[in-house]
């Protein structure tokens, strides 16, 4: 696992998995991370705001042009080979080469020309816990092509690109925020985002005195594809209603605080509750990435605070192990936060410590859960030079 060894050991074995693999020549590596989301949950299609940051957990890619048009990939996590032809790219079912066709298909539907690679991959990023490692997978699959292939292509539209690849070709309707952190993340800056217009930008995250820890409940998130597409549903009920009163909506997003607290009661009780947490949220976003480049961290733990009770509340996207989780950390003297993180009913709590609090939050955790790790902020995609 990347986080096991250092950088350039990691390389050097990727190296010699890659010899092995496909014989000895010269070969470029890339990373491209996942992501934590600070605050701003199931605000992203509702065209809101989120809060991400890159993390030190990341997909490393070495990669080699190859001859022809086929693609050849390894992935050291799974010990599973993939051929496929650049020419007939077409979605296999629950395949992980699915996520580099996809980016293949979206870039040569926009018209760029791609030449066949040979890959091999490693990931320490957890896969189904809420950190995008299929984001970061599709990133740097983006990234290698087009750094191999000399595309011009600015960083916000590759991520863009990339999350095509997920909603047209894998078929999973998510947001922007995964692919956009990770391919733009930059050390020490979390990524205060538009969702709607894709306007951003960074904000300083002064770290040395705290940590993002992110535990792991280790409950797959079964309930959560059907239950986004109902909180979507019900979110867009809820514009309709509001329209009524406020004709130029398009998105909750576009209903400020005043507004909802004088309208909300005209709404049915369960869609209230839904466009409450976005609206909320949408505040809380902004009001922690003040926070945050203020250094004041009492201030963001509450916020994250707030949020989960929304989300639990209002939302209800929460789980019991989810809440225990949460509960169990913010028992932990030095967390000033936690909240889930994700689309909910499983995968993961991220919790703000200061840093003299981590061993003793991440002893707690792991009496009674399975993983747990300390974040660092870290950059987006880029190319490592071995």
């Amino acid at each position: 696992m990347v986080s096991d060894m250092s950088l350039k050991e990691l390389l050097r074995d990727l190296h010699a998995l890659f010899t092995r693999l496909y014989g000895p020549g010269p070969v470029r590596f890339f990373r491209a991370p996942g992501r934590i989301n600070i605050i701003g949950e199931h605000t992203d299609y509702n065209e809101g705001f989120v809060l991400p940051a890159a993390i030190d957990r990341s997909v490393l890619l070495a990669a080699r042009p190859r001859s022809g048009r086929d693609v050849r990939a390894y992935s050291a996590n799974l010990r599973r080979q993939t051929r496929f032809n650049l020419r007939r790219l077409t979605r296999a079912a629950n395949s992980w080469n699915n996520y580099i066709k996809g980016v293949a298909w979206v870039l040569q539907t926009e018209g760029y020309r791609l030449p066949g690679l040979d890959l091999a991959l490693e990931s320490d990023v957890p896969v189904g816990a809420g950190l995008s490692s299929s984001a970061a997978l599709e990133v740097a699959a983006a990234f290698a092509w087009q750094k191999i292939a000399g595309l011009k292509i600015a960083g916000p539209r590759l991520a863009v690109l990339s999350r095509r690849a997920e909603n047209e070709f894998v078929c999973v309707p998510c947001g922007i925020m995964d692919q956009f952190a990770s391919r733009m993340g930059k050390r020490g800056s979390a990524i205060l985002l538009d969702c709607r217009t894709l306007r951003w930008r960074r904000v300083a995250l002064d770290d040395r005195e705290v940590r993002f820890v992110v535990a792991d409940t280790g409950v797959r998130r079964a309930l959560a594809s059907s239950e986004y597409a109902v909180r979507r549903a019900q979110c867009e009920q809820a514009v309709e209603h509001l329209k009524q009163w406020l004709p130029s909506i398009r998105s909750l997003r576009d209903v400020a605080g005043t507004e909802f607290e004088a309208l909300s009661k005209r709404l049915p009780t369960l869609l209230r509750k839904r466009a409450r947490h976005v609206i909320t949220e949408n505040a809380r976003v902004h009001a922690c990435a003040r926070a945050i480049a203020a250094g004041e961290w009492d201030s963001v733990g509450a916020l994250m605070n707030a949020s989960h009770e929304s989300l639990r509340s209002d939302y209800q996207v929460s789980s019991p192990e989810l809440d225990d989780l949460v509960r169990l950390a913010r028992g932990v003297p030095g967390v000033m936060g936690a909240r889930m993180m994700g689309a909910g009913f499983g995968g993961c709590v991220i919790a703000l410590v200061r840093r003299q609090a981590t061993d003793a939050l991440a002893a707690r955790v792991l009496r009674k859960y399975p993983q747990v790790f300390a974040c660092s902020i870290e950059n987006g995609a880029e190319e490592i030079r071995k």
